[in-house]
């Protein structure tokens, strides 16, 4: 991952990735977490996406990951809110109420800044992520959030029709990933509108990762 890269986007407003509702696959399938009330839903590079406002409005707390500083402040501000901002490490906390979001490389962000979450909602990470780092990202998730469960949104397309991101991460990457600590249900699969940037076919595909020990006991 380039931060140059994702700076320069926010930069130049070129955020076709920044969707105007809430994801659909998040609205039909969150509920399959099975979390409770209130409970703490991590974001890994949340953007300013519009989930968050959904997941807010049905009571959960969240906790986000960004490299985009200029991002989290649009957010709060689309949120009406004003927050705090200390230092965290090498990281910037922005906290406010039930949202708060640490600023710069997820990869400095540990278990214990992290603190405890009841699940994690990766729509826009993973496949923002080159192959050769989405190893790397997986094994940290796992780490920092002491293996909670999952709901993961990928692409999958003929990743030679497109560059990425996003990327394309189909079922084998997707078990070859998580299946040491997770058992994986596919949920529902979409086509996009139109393809993927209006240039290839491409299906968005939600899956529920669930740890498990927790299926064990």
């Amino acid at each position: 991952m380039n931060p140059e890269f994702w700076q320069e986007k926010w930069q130049k407003r070129e955020i076709a990735f920044h969707q105007a509702a809430a994801n659909p696959l998040l609205v039909s399938w969150f509920n399959q977490l099975e979390i409770a009330p209130g409970a703490t839903v991590f974001l890994p590079l949340c953007g300013k996406s519009l989930d968050i406002h959904w997941l807010l409005a049905q009571g959960y707390h969240v906790v986000g990951a960004e490299l985009s500083e200029m991002a989290v402040q649009e957010l709060f501000a689309e949120l009406g809110l004003t927050p705090g901002v200390s230092s965290a490490g090498n990281l910037l906390h922005y906290q406010s109420d039930k949202l708060q979001v640490f600023v710069g490389d997820i990869f400095q962000l540990s278990k214990d800044t992290l603190g405890p979450v009841a699940a994690i909602y990766d729509r826009a990470a993973l496949v923002a992520l080159p192959d050769a780092m989405r190893q790397r990202y997986a094994q940290h998730l796992i780490t920092i959030s002491q293996g909670a469960p999952q709901l993961v949104i990928c692409f999958e397309y003929d990743q030679a029709q497109l560059a990425g991101p996003p990327f394309s991460v189909d079922s084998l990457e997707m078990h070859k990933l998580y299946s040491s600590v997770y058992s994986l249900t596919c949920l529902e699969k979409l086509e996009v509108p139109g393809g993927l940037k209006r240039k290839c076919q491409a299906t968005e595909i939600g899956w529920l990762l669930t740890p498990i020990e927790s299926e064990q006991n």
